[in-house]
């Protein structure tokens, strides 16, 4: 059961990301050749005008390959024929596309069980928080000029900033109060502002409040997304912190299991959270400036913008092909710690 709820998640994302190429390339009048979910030889397809859509061996990765993508023709229908902005807007696509499921999914969850508002459960005796006059109830309303809107945020602020002191800014009763805090060192080795959050208490607001949390669902998983590779650019976390494939598996068979306890509607519901957090990683990922990623093709439109003068496609096909080589013996070495984990 944990494979195909696998492989569900996983299509979708990877069929919404590619549709987003696919529709922005119609409507550019690019020239779409194949539409297809998954890798290796095709094991299902059909033709329909220009277009043959398949669904492939190997479950993970799809493509939406266009005509002259990667070799710069400049034929009737060919991607290189386009002007630079639609070919920006058509790259572009997959990843905004991920961060619009992302927010539609979002939508079920904070209208089914609401939002978690930044709101203090306690407060540790004489710890710092309680120093600068923190209480229970108070809710956090920014900390270092940053907006906070769900009580993860402030989870993940201490754990990404680690001994930092910080500027929290939150309001009792009505009033707003602001202080500098640094947080404690414990015995466990982690720094704390000495403050409990529970993110299982969820508030249900209307309809706008709905529209509003789900997208800032989306920026919470956006901003953790990217917090989390700053610490992997700073050697914070290694390689073994990393998941692939196998790794996200895994994850959903525990989570599967553990919510089973309680019906049917939590596993729903806790299958859509993993759904969001890795349809918005995909995004944030694909738009990192690496050869071969969308962000990567992205840099070369904006200097062509820039410069007003096309990137020599040779050379720009052989950085993207070195750096897909690259990701592949990266996702390699994850996948082997991800089959290590497990035994």
């Amino acid at each position: 059961m944990t494979i195909i709820i696998a492989l569900l998640i996983f299509s979708l994302i990877i069929i919404i990301h590619e549709l987003g190429h696919f529709l922005l390339a119609k409507f550019n009048k690019v020239t779409v050749v194949e539409f297809a979910l998954g890798m290796g030889p095709r094991l299902v397809s059909f033709t329909r005008g220009e277009t043959t859509y398949c669904i492939k061996l190997l479950p993970f990765g799809g493509s939406c390959m266009m005509l002259g993508e990667d070799m710069g023709t400049m034929e009737e229908g060919s991607f290189g024929s386009k002007s630079v902005w639609a070919r920006i807007s058509v790259i572009a696509a997959g990843p905004i596309f991920n961060f619009i499921l992302a927010f539609l999914l979002s939508l079920f969850i904070v209208g089914s069980i609401g939002y978690d508002a930044p709101i203090i459960v306690s407060v540790q005796e004489g710890s710092p928080a309680a120093e600068a006059g923190i209480q229970a109830g108070d809710e956090i309303l920014k900390i270092n000029g940053m907006n906070i809107h769900v009580s993860r945020e402030i989870t993940n602020y201490v754990s990404f900033h680690q001994g930092e002191s910080e500027v929290i800014v939150w309001e009792h009763e009505g009033e707003r109060q602001q202080a500098e805090i640094t947080p404690a060192l414990q015995e466990n080795g982690q720094y704390l502002f000495g403050i409990s959050v529970n993110s299982n208490l969820r508030v249900k607001g209307s309809a706008w409040d709905t529209i509003r949390y789900s997208a800032y669902e989306v920026k919470y998983w956006i901003w953790t997304t990217i917090e989390s590779l700053k610490m992997l650019v700073q050697g914070q976390v290694g390689l073994d912190d990393m998941s692939g494939p196998v790794g996200v598996v895994d994850a959903i068979g525990e989570t599967y299991e553990a919510s089973k306890e309680d019906g049917a509607f939590y596993v729903w519901l806790n299958m859509l959270n993993i759904s969001i957090l890795l349809t918005a990683n995909l995004g944030v990922m694909n738009l990192l400036p690496l050869p071969a990623l969308d962000g990567g093709r992205l840099i070369f439109l904006f200097i062509e913008a820039i410069r007003r003068k096309r990137m020599d496609p040779e050379k720009e096909g052989m950085v993207h092909f070195i750096g897909l080589m690259a990701l592949m013996v990266l996702m390699v070495v994850v996948m082997f710690n991800d089959v290590k984990k497990l035994f």
